[in-house]
């Protein structure tokens, strides 16, 4: 990969002056050999595996920042779903391997981990229960573990057995954390990805190899940026403007990752190329449909234009590189977007709007802060919905969903970092109660079926 003198000069613009990061660099690590019937042992097989696998994680992403320049936000590790390493045992030992991955994070000095995860898009083990069980303590008993739960798939349908269950872990979890801030470290799957390098969702998938290097980039500044020096140019020449702008940017991240890969003797993956907000102001996703033509983020039209924005980065990185994976496209949480933030104080996105947005987006209902008297049923059918929608689109969609105690709409918990503050949302006054209760499995749709 050759780069010109105007390339290079081009992205130490970006990185100075449009907020242009590798968000992160996540480290997979597969734990399936670390499986012991002996709790005692299992969870120092874990130790071992992490500790010798990334000991030298950090400071080699981190030199490798210093020597091109390039801001990296945050080191990461994901591993296997621990619903299938630590299989057989009980919920107190599931609440123990939490605890070990923890210590292990901060012995490794990466800020959080992704892989405290069940996939029961069809059915659930006894192992995998007793990790969702689990998470209400697990996640309030550590500071850097992440969870993640799959409910739901095209090819399997919508588990409404775990949904049901998720809305009461949920429920508890907010109960157990101070300002709900467990509930900021869950995320609920339709069609989840193996090789998301992004937390909270991020875990080793069971095809993956023994350790690999995932990288997710950022840059809604730079795209931002890029739209404002477009004007006032059609919508076809805008989508081509976009799409070489997330091209330069891939460029950039795959270089990195690949070095990061090449210094540590480790596999390189995929390249996430999903534009991530922050709470930062100019690095907001919400800022680029209003400078591509919105009064107001939310507005009528919004959906045609993240669509296009959407599609518009995938194409870009997609010429960039043959190794784009992960989620890859456009991320809209509530929370860590300081635009979508305004626009919810506004009153203009509500959560259907939202809902309707996230068919065409990356994820789905992220960072969406609601009262913390709202039922376990009511959150359970917010997921049901999102699943639906990812579902019948065979498309990644997800729930990170915020009960916050005490607090109703027209406040706000402030979490502050990349949290940010999610503004309370108001949810349907109508139950959903009966649905939800029903249990059983909404069978796949007939488009996963299609062998």
């Amino acid at each position: 990969m050759t780069y010109k003198p105007e390339e290079i000069i081009e992205t130490i613009h970006m990185t100075e002056v449009e907020h242009l990061d590798i968000r992160t660099v996540t480290m997979g690590i597969s734990l399936r050999d670390c499986s012991s019937p002996n709790p005692a042992q299992l969870l120092d097989n874990i130790k071992n595996k992490l500790l010798t696998t990334a000991k030298d994680h950090v400071k080699t992403v981190e030199a490798v920042s210093n020597e091109f320049g390039i801001p990296i936000a945050n080191k990461r590790i994901s591993v296997t779903p621990i619903s299938i390493v630590a299989d057989g045992h009980t919920r107190e030992t599931f609440v123990e391997v939490c605890k070990m991955l923890d210590y292990c994070a901060k012995e490794i000095g990466i800020d959080y981990l992704g892989g405290y995860t069940a996939l029961v898009q069809k059915g659930m083990t006894k192992g995998d229960k007793n990790l969702i069980e689990s998470i209400p303590e697990a996640l309030a008993v550590t500071e850097r573990v992440c969870s993640s739960v799959n409910i739901a798939s095209t090819k399997a349908g919508i588990n409404m057995n775990a949904v049901a269950k998720m809305g009461h872990v949920i429920k508890e979890l907010a109960h157990n954390t101070e300002e709900a801030i467990g509930c900021c470290k869950l995320v609920v799957f339709a069609n989840c990805v193996e090789d998301n390098p992004f937390i909270a969702g991020a875990f080793h998938g069971v095809t993956e190899p023994e350790v690999v290097i995932n990288v997710g980039i950022s840059g809604p500044g730079v795209v931002l940026a890029a739209v404002k020096k477009a004007g006032d140019c059609d919508l076809g020449a805008l989508a081509e403007v976009i799409k070489r702008t997330a091209f330069k940017v891939t460029r950039m991240g795959e270089m990195v990752g690949r070095k990061v890969s090449e210094r540590l003797g480790i596999e390189f993956g995929i390249i996430d190329i999903s534009l991530a907000p922050t709470p930062a102001e100019g690095d907001s996703v919400a800022a680029i449909l209003e400078e591509i033509g919105l009064e107001r983020c939310g507005c009528h039209g919004t959906t045609a234009a993240l669509m296009m924005l959407n599609d518009a980065v995938k194409k870009g990185g997609m010429m960039a590189s043959s190794y784009v994976g992960g989620m890859s496209g456009a991320f809209i949480p509530v929370s860590e977007d300081a635009n979508m933030i305004a626009a919810v104080e506004a009153g203009a996105i509500s959560l259907d709007k939202l809902e309707a947005m996230t068919a065409v987006c990356s994820v789905g209902l992220d960072m969406v802060a609601v009262p913390g008297d709202t039922s376990p049923e009511t959150i359970s059918a917010i997921i049901a919905d999102e699943a639906a929608i990812g579902v019948v689109n065979n498309k990644t969609t997800a729930v990170r969903i915020i009960p916050v105690p005490g607090k109703g709409v027209g406040e706000s918990a402030v979490y502050g970092g990349l949290l940010g503050t999610a503004p309370v949302m108001a949810v349907s006054k109508f139950s959903a109660a009966k649905l939800i209760n029903r249990g059983g499995r909404i069978p796949a749709p007939a488009k996963g079926i299609n062998n």
